[in-house]
Formats: structure tokens, C-alpha cells, sequence
């Protein structure tokens, strides 16, 4: 069954190139998978480390009453010293309307509460998302009511103790402007209660205009364009880019796409705000993701060499760990070996 997976996979895969290269012409395509490579060469600058400014998404488990004090010090333990300040608590889902069902979260107090007392420091955020339309029939972020609700929702979760609302809503299109009037809503909200407000988003295009293709012939919008990316970050003060599930094959192609995408989004996040790039804490073989690919190593060292040749002085940089219950104790000690201590 899985040899038949991967064929199937591998057919899928050689789908998206042909579709893609329909769109693009052949002599673009391969230079934009040769700069991608070589984005990969090269040592990694001695500074392109650990800022402190580390974040790791936590799931559902830690607010609906499966965790226990046990699991928050055994939590501790697993962070320290490494530079993880943020928490991306899983405290939704939102309902397709907009709003946040108390109910879903029980158990939220009790975490922000224990995870403040063993985890002195740590800014603990209540991860919020859904599907939007109009690829999905879910959130509409041009309706205003619907806004008005999640905008309740980010009040909700901060009268929980959170220290910050994390949205992640996917798959938000390029050009969207209900998701940026979103944005320009809530962030007087956690502004008032000295709060932040950060966001989960996808890759920028690693070849302009492709956003547009894709779109066109797959009805997906699977990337931005840098200049929704910039209208975005202006919006917030932390921006955590998703770069995983990339479709790259080999682990220099991926890592070269890593590099690729952390000069992009230096590029487009003014320097007040916190730039943070995924790295992939689990383990998959389907559409979109090879997993002998998308390692942590390959991802880190794309990190270190896209900050290292972009802007390697910026302090508000670090990188985001998806995802707690799927990571492994090599994914662990893959970033700490890498990034905390390379």
C-alpha cells in the first residue's frame, strides 16, 4: 500500500511541475530551481543563531483538559534553554461564523495560569483559525459581522490570560481585504491590553507571479505576493511564515527554498516586527510534502543562510516549531544542535 502511495504521490507531484511549467516559461522555471539550489550553497554565517525569539505551536490538548501539571513541567523541561518565547496555544477552532464557543477551550485559564507560574517569561498566544472562503465554505472575511465576531473572539481569549491572539486562517488569498481589515480591527484590541497580535501566513512567491498561475489553474492560492506579505506584517507585531509543505524532493532543493523564502520575508517585514520562519516538527509523505525532504536540519541551515546573506544583524528573528504533538526527539534535538547551538 505505501509503494502505491508514493507512486500516486510521485504522479501527483509530476502533475503539479506540468501545470506549473504550463504556466511559466521553461527557461524561467529552470532558472528559478537553480537559483533555488543555490540558495542552499555556502556556509551559514556564525551569528545566523538563536535571538531568543523562538516559537513553537502547542495543540489542542493543552485546553480541553487532556494535560495535566505533570505535562506543563515536563513542557518546561523540554524548553529549557533553548529560545522559545512564544506559545501558539490551539485555542479555537473558530466557528465558520466567526465566533469562539466557550466551551472548546475549558481548560484554557488553567493552562495560561500554569504556564505563566513554571514558564516565567514565556508569552503563551491563543492560536485562533479556520478555513476562509472562497476556497472553502468557512469564514468569510469580507462579511463585517463575521469580522465583529472574531474580533469578540480575540476579547475572549484575552480575558482568558492570554498574552496574545495567533491567527492562522488558510487558505487566504493574495489581494484579500477582509482579512487585512481583520487585522486593522483587532490590533487596537490586544493593543489596549498591552497584548500581541501575530499571524500565521504562507510562503511568498519564489517566482513572481506565480500566485496568479497557481490560481488560475489550480482555484489554490498557495502564496502571496511580497507585497501582501508587507501589507500584512505593517499590520502586526509578529509574522510566523509556514515554510513547510513545499513540494520540494530533496533535502537541498527544500533547504534552498527555506534560504529563498527567509530573504523574501526580510525583505518585505519592517524591522519593528518579529519575523519568525516554521521549521517542520513532523513527519509526512503525501501531497505537498516529501518527508525525506522537509527536515529540520535542511530547514535550519536555509534559515541561517537566508538571514545570514540578507540582514544578519536583525535581532527580531527567530524561527516557529510546527508542531508539539508530532515532533520527535530528534526533531528536539535537531534545532537545538542547529540553531540554539550550531
Amino acid at each position: 500500500m505505501r509503494d502505491r502511495w508514493r507512486a500516486w504521490s510521485w504522479w501527483r507531484r509530476t502533475l503539479l511541475v506540468l501545470v506549473v511549467a504550463a504556466a511559466v516559461p521553461a527557461a524561467t522555471l529552470g532558472s528559478a530551481f537553480a537559483a533555488i539550489r543555490l540558495h542552499y550553497s555556502g556556509e551559514p554565517s556564525a551569528d545566523a543563531r538563536t535571538r531568543g525569539r523562538d516559537a513553537v505551536w502547542l495543540g489542542h490538548a493543552w485546553v480541553d483538559g487532556r494535560k495535566t501539571e505533570a505535562d506543563v513541567a515536563a513542557l518546561a523541561r523540554q524548553l529549557a534553554g533553548t529560545g522559545i518565547r512564544d506559545l501558539y496555544v490551539h485555542t479555537g477552532p473558530l466557528e465558520h461564523d466567526g465566533s469562539l464557543p466557550p466551551a472548546v477551550h475549558p481548560k484554557a485559564r488553567w493552562f495560561t495560569e500554569a504556564a505563566h507560574r513554571a514558564l516565567p517569561g514565556v508569552r503563551v498566544q491563543g492560536w485562533l483559525g479556520d478555513e476562509v472562503k472562497p476556497e472553502k465554505d468557512a469564514l468569510d472575511l469580507d462579511d463585517a459581522p463575521t469580522r465583529e465576531r472574531v474580533t469578540a473572539a480575540a476579547r475572549q481569549v484575552l480575558d482568558q490570560g492570554f498574552d496574545g491572539v495567533h491567527f492562522d486562517m488558510e487558505p487566504i488569498r493574495p489581494g484579500t481585504a477582509g482579512w487585512l481589515a481583520l487585522l486593522d480591527q483587532v490590533r487596537p484590541v490586544t493593543a489596549a491590553r498591552g497584548a500581541l497580535l501575530s499571524v500565521a501566513v504562507p510562503q511568498i512567491d519564489p517566482v513572481p507571479g506565480l500566485h496568479t498561475a497557481g490560481i488560475l489553474l489550480t482555484d489554490h492560492g498557495k502564496w502571496w505576493d511580497q507585497d501582501y506579505f508587507r501589507a500584512t506584517a505593517r499590520r502586526v507585531d509578529q509574522i510566523a511564515v509556514m515554510s513547510y509543505d513545499t513540494s520540494m524532493p530533496t533535502e537541498p532543493l527544500y533547504g534552498g527554498y527555506v534560504a529563498l523564502q527567509t530573504e523574501l520575508a526580510l525583505e518585505a517585514t519592517p524591522p519593528d516586527v518579529d519575523l519568525l520562519m516554521g521549521l517542520p516538527f513532523f513527519r509526512d509523505d503525501k501531497w505537498g510534502h516529501w518527508g525525506d525532504a522537509e527536515t529540520v536540519p535542511a530547514a535550519v541551515r536555509g534559515v541561517r543562510l537566508g538571514l545570514g546573506r540578507q540582514d544578519p544583524g536583525r535581532r527580531n528573528f527567530g524561527v516557529a516549531l510546527y508542531v508539539d504533538f508530532a515532533a520527535t526527539p530528534e526533531n528536539w534535538a535537531d534545532y537545538r544542535r542547529g540553531w540554539v547551538e550550531p
